[in-house]
């Protein structure tokens, strides 16, 4: 296993950008057999793999890669489904570069094993053949109420399942996915990915309870007294603003609220979304969501879209190869600049009074603070204001009924998933705070493990 010498890392091909502009389907494409073996085969197969530990739910990597390697991709994709709830998922949109692939022992040198698309291709191929994940048909007599039907929500109800424990969903949208259906735009993952996951689990046992809204459409007591344990999946999906003056003005929107009307759009129904066409659009923030943001807004022909950040480049937290994308994508950066003020006129917005920033030195946490330049104010116009900065816990009331106790910024508190009340216990974005796919993944799963061992 040292191909990495003969062969350097490869990325999966992606469509040209001036097709790509024109829809909404995925970039990137899945790798071919000959490709995804090539790419396999340069992992050195380390004695201590650092890939592995450098993902949060600890996928067995190096066997995967071996196995598909060695053309055994059965084999590969039991290994691969065995700790992950849905690895072609997270193959997608996890930001690799970050987690396993920046620990790869390559990254340095010869360039990471393309461990993403290797995922990716490894379930789609399987899929391709007919294959799909197991679940036991033995059942077992407790029942188990889901709220949400996110990342956490689909990773418990899968490791649920799969030992025979009875799951209900319950989700107060029209579809299920949370962030993954209406929080990550198609050009990332294709919604059919979503719901082929949920019809699974549906096949599983799990009857699934759509536009139901807890403590409105069914009381949180009846959950508790019906079930023998809950599971908060509910994510952190309040948005924030940057809480300077004019930023209530009608034309400055929260992130969410620009990718979810489109989405829903774009999945055919009949909603108001924010029309961005012919637009100058500025986003505020330097995530994930504002590369979605910005990505979306080119799709949707905006005159033109700048992505402001208040620190460099090299300082982004979102993944690298969104931010390479969208510029491709025609997407402008501008960074070093912090918001002062929204201008308005006539109550909307008409441009962002910025400061410059400089950067310090690194703090004991390791990154650089930053400090805002004297008498550097300067107008940016636009026409539409995005602010992409943050999530918080929106805090649902039904909490209260259920004697959960919340924290100082609303998170939900536990002690290993179990909440204040015995019976109800929570994982990702509510209890830890807005954060990855695939942390809320190993939320679920390991709530899931605790659930079935209270209740054994």
């Amino acid at each position: 296993m040292l191909n990495f010498t003969k062969f350097e890392r490869i990325n999966p091909e992606k469509r040209d950008v001036l097709q790509r502009l024109k829809d909404y389907g995925e970039v990137y494409q899945v790798f071919g057999k000959s490709r995804a073996k090539e790419q396999a085969d340069r992992c050195m197969q380390c004695g201590d793999p650092y890939c592995h530990t450098g993902c949060p739910l600890g996928n067995f990597i190096p066997a995967w890669l071996k196995q598909t390697a060695t053309k055994n991709p059965d084999l590969a994709f039991a290994l691969s489904n065995e700790t992950s709830p849905f690895p072609e998922i997270l193959g997608r949109i996890c930001p690799q570069d970050v987690l396993c692939e920046g620990a790869c022992s390559l990254n340095t040198g010869h360039g990471a094993i393309s461990i993403g698309a290797i995922e990716t291709h490894i379930s789609e191929t399987a899929f391709a053949k007919g294959m799909k994940p197991k679940f036991t048909d033995k059942k077992v007599n407790k029942k188990i109420a889901i709220i949400g039907s996110g990342p956490t929500g689909i990773s418990a109800a899968t490791f649920l399942l799969r030992k025979g424990y009875g799951v209900e969903m319950f989700e107060r949208s029209d579809r299920a996915g949370g962030l993954l259906m209406y929080g990550i735009p198609g050009f990332k993952l294709d919604k059919s990915a979503v719901d082929r996951r949920i019809n699974w689990l549906q096949e599983a046992g799990m009857k699934l309870h759509l536009d139901c809204e807890i403590g409105k459409d069914i009381a949180a007591s009846q959950l508790e007294e019906e079930f023998d344990a809950i599971y908060l999946g509910i994510g952190a999906t309040a948005g924030r603003f940057a809480g300077i003056d004019g930023e209530k003005a009608s034309n400055v929107h929260l992130a969410m609220d620009l990718l979810t009307g489109i989405q829903k759009r774009n999945l055919g129904k009949d909603v108001e979304y924010i029309d961005v066409k012919d637009k100058n659009v500025v986003v505020i923030g330097g995530g994930d969501t504002a590369m979605d943001c910005v990505r979306t807004s080119v799709r949707e022909k905006a005159k033109s879209v700048k992505c402001l950040y208040r620190r460099d480049e090299a300082n982004m937290p979102g993944s690298k190869k969104e931010v390479v994308n969208a510029k491709e994508e025609g997407v402008e950066y501008v960074f070093n600049v912090s918001p002062k003020s929204i201008a308005v006129e006539n109550g909307k917005a008409t441009g962002v009074e910025l400061l410059t920033t400089s950067m310090s030195e690194p703090d004991e946490s390791g990154r650089q603070k930053v400090v805002i330049n004297d008498g550097s104010e300067y107008i940016e116009e636009a026409d539409v204001v995005i602010m992409a900065l943050g999530f918080s816990p929106e805090k649902p009331s039904f909490l209260k009924d259920l004697n959960v106790d919340t924290n100082a910024w609303g998170g939900v508190e536990t002690n290993k998933y179990q909440t204040s009340n015995a019976k109800v216990y929570a994982g990702g974005d509510c209890q830890r705070g807005a954060h990855l796919a695939v942390t809320a993944a190993v939320d679920g799963r390991e709530a899931a493990k605790t659930i079935i061992e209270a209740l054994s």
